[in-house]
């Protein structure tokens, strides 16, 4: 019996061949074989470098493209992604001492986040990284760690604009937020930052994430644009960066389609010769994360039961939300929808069935599709949940139940 429900998002970023999944040019199958277990994470480092190169060849020459490795903190994935981008942006000090590791110039790596502690502070500035403040009391912070170490510390000043990124999955400005400061604040915090004689980098306006709208985000560019520029106005000396932030989505779900970044690149074009004319040469920097990850990654787990309640048929795999939350609906989903999943080894079958795939756990959330049409898979086939690149390891309950953590490469 099929399923009238609707399907995901359609994937087409990986091939088949022989009826698997090839990832990194590697059999699925074959694959499972060298990571030595499941449930694993795979990235494929030639799709990271072809969503890179395809974004420069888009935008406006002179954009400046950031990772921000809260998407995918893997060692090995920032590290191969620090050679394609023009600087790392973190949010802990755990990212910083990832991001030090890949060789990537401190000057080149900014430090973000409302809740800094004066620990992490003193690393990235003791690092030469630029300190991206939040708050008055971080500047006050900043200086007397500075002054302590004898370093005058790089900063920009992080700010929480009075306008959002519409048709955005999660806003991160507008309104009350514990990201930056409010515009209104930022002309008096600006002049403190002077007086405290730091080194003011530049300006970094975020206001939200995961859009497919290249319209909503043109607009809030113009927005971010016309208060970066108001702002600067207020400062003393021109800015040397402005961060406009990303907000650049991927498609998870049925009626989703890939964002169109042309529109966007041509208005980027229009404001970048004029922004850099009365900012003294300022670059201008998109901060990505999930865009630049999220499609070149799956996850993978193994059936070890199928079993057919009052003619329901369940997949019962070795993974699920410990692993993979956002894939569960459980990690801001309002209603619950499936991502892109797929029987890995059996992806040219045509015998299908709706089935629902389910995890280990003792909880009726651990649910990684519900009622999707499937091949008819069997105990020892391998599950793949697609756009997995980007907030499924690190961002998922690792530790709930003490089952094994999922592994991870880069292939």
């Amino acid at each position: 019996m099929k399923s009238d429900k609707p399907l995901h998002a359609p994937q087409s970023h990986f091939p088949v061949r022989d009826g698997s999944l090839h990832i990194g040019g590697i059999a699925l199958p074959r694959l499972a074989q060298r990571v030595g277990s499941t449930p694993f994470y795979a990235y494929d480092r030639a799709l990271l470098t072809v969503r890179v190169q395809d974004l420069r060849a888009t935008l406006p020459a002179g954009m400046r493209i950031h990772y921000s490795i809260k998407a995918n903190p893997m060692p090995a994935l920032v590290q191969h992604m620090s050679g394609l981008v023009d600087g790392l942006d973190v949010a802990s000090g755990g990212e910083l001492r990832i991001a030090l590791d890949t060789g990537m110039a401190a000057q080149r790596i900014s430090f973000a986040g409302p809740g800094k502690t004066d620990a992490e502070l003193t690393q990235a500035i003791a690092a030469g990284a630029v300190v991206h403040l939040e708050s008055a009391r971080e500047a006050e912070s900043v200086h007397r760690i500075g002054q302590a170490l004898g370093l005058r510390p790089t900063v920009m000043l992080r700010i929480n604009p009075d306008f959002e990124l519409k048709s955005s999955g999660m806003k991160m400005g507008g309104g009350p937020r514990p990201f930056g400061v409010d515009a209104e604040q930022a002309p008096a915090l600006l002049r403190r930052i002077f007086e405290l004689d730091l080194d003011w980098h530049g300006l970094h306006i975020y206001s939200g994430s995961q859009s497919l709208n290249a319209q909503a985000l043109a607009e809030t560019q113009n927005k971010t644009f016309e208060l970066a520029l108001q702002l600067s106005r207020t400062a003393t000396q021109a800015p040397r960066l402005l961060n406009i932030g990303g907000g650049f989505g991927i498609p998870y779900f049925a009626g989703e389609t890939a964002l169109d970044v042309r529109p966007i690149a041509d208005n980027l074009a229009h404001w970048l010769p004029r922004t850099q004319a009365a900012l003294d040469g300022a670059q201008v920097a998109l901060e990505m994360g999930r865009y630049l990850v999220g499609e070149a990654g799956i996850y993978v787990a193994r059936v070890i039961d199928r079993k057919v309640s009052r003619g329901q048929v369940f997949l019962v795999t070795d993974g699920g939300m410990h692993h993979h939350l956002a894939a569960s609906g459980n990690l801001g989903q309002v209603i619950r929808k499936n991502y892109p999943v797929a029987i890995g080894n059996r992806m040219e079958e045509q015998s299908r069935e709706a089935v629902s795939v389910v995890g280990p756990l003792c909880t009726p959330l651990d649910v990684l599709a519900d009622r999707l049409d499937l091949p008819a898979a069997e105990i020892g086939d391998l599950v793949v949940v697609f756009q997995s690149g980007a907030y499924g390891c690190s961002a998922s309950p690792s530790a709930f139940l003490s089952h094994p953590q999922a592994l991870e490469v880069l292939v």
